[in-house]
């Protein structure tokens, strides 16, 4: 017989903890917090449980990109110009708008993009409905929507019916998991610091600040971050969100990758009238 199957499995272990039904949400955390003192689970999977438990008190608000930060494209715009953008944010996603930013009228998809043609092109015809939903609106319920209708963007709206932001499936799931990696994040391997074509920089947030200097030339100092991610938490006195930008002297960082734990990924250019 194999010894293994005489093992408890992890819930058995973990029901065995919970001889007690918890009362309250603090007393379930504490439990969980006891089981993985135990070993019963690792410090990721607590996290993770953590996390779920969470989503329920958090609000559209306190997660989504600003009106402020985001990507948009007009109506009007040709397809040359969309590509440029497309290319130049990385997104796979973008409102399209009017007049202004409250006059949302749909969805593009990137990937629609590969069957435009310069002869016949007309974005309207390529545009997905938008989604619509109030600040107020809790991840929880957020996150069954996002999977019943397929949607992975939705437009935030204030109490008079303006744009206040937007939000995906990927900004909800990453308070459950943490960042969540695509296809323009950086390899474990790769270098910390990555130049584009168009003369910026993506820096691993983790990057010492010694050697941040010694790529750019300046001279910030370590006495209150060791990583350039701190030094941008340190300049804005708290974790900045996905798309803000800071100055510093003559560069510009913005915040390209970013959860509610720790800054990610950093795009960093210099400022146009900065001295080479």
């Amino acid at each position: 017989m194999d010894p293994s199957s005489s093992r408890p499995s992890f819930l058995e272990r973990l029901s065995a903890l919970l001889t007690r039904e918890p009362e309250d949400r603090e007393e379930l955390i504490e439990l969980l917090h006891a089981a993985y003192e135990r070993n019963l689970f690792d410090a990721d999977a607590l996290s993770i449980i953590e996390g779920a438990i969470n989503v329920a008190d958090i609000q559209v608000r306190d997660i989504m990109v600003p009106r402020a930060q985001m990507d948009i494209l007009d109506i009007d715009s040709s397809i040359d110009d969309i590509l440029a953008f497309a290319l130049e944010t990385s997104h796979s996603r973008f409102p399209v708008v009017g007049e202004n930013k409250d006059d949302v009228l749909g969805i593009l998809l990137a990937k629609d993009l590969l069957r435009a043609r310069d002869t016949d092109f007309d974005l309207r015809e390529m545009l997905r409905p938008a989604v619509f939903i109030p600040e107020s609106k809790r991840l929880n319920v957020l996150l069954r929507e996002f999977r019943v209708s397929r949607n992975h963007m939705a437009i935030v709206v204030d109490e008079y019916g303006g744009v206040a932001g937007l939000v995906t499936i990927e900004d909800v799931l990453e308070q459950i998991v943490g960042d969540i990696e695509d296809e323009y994040d950086f390899d474990e391997d790769a270098d910390n610091i990555i130049p584009d074509q168009a003369g910026r920089h993506r820096v691993k947030a983790t990057t010492a600040i010694d050697d941040f200097n010694a790529a750019f030339g300046t001279q910030y100092s370590t006495d209150d971050a060791d990583t350039v991610g701190g030094l941008v938490i340190q300049q804005l006195g708290r974790l900045p969100k996905r798309g803000e930008v800071i100055l510093l002297d003559t560069l510009r960082f913005q915040v390209l990758r970013a959860d509610s734990r720790r800054v990610h990924t950093l795009l960093v250019e210099r400022l146009p009238d900065a001295s080479e």
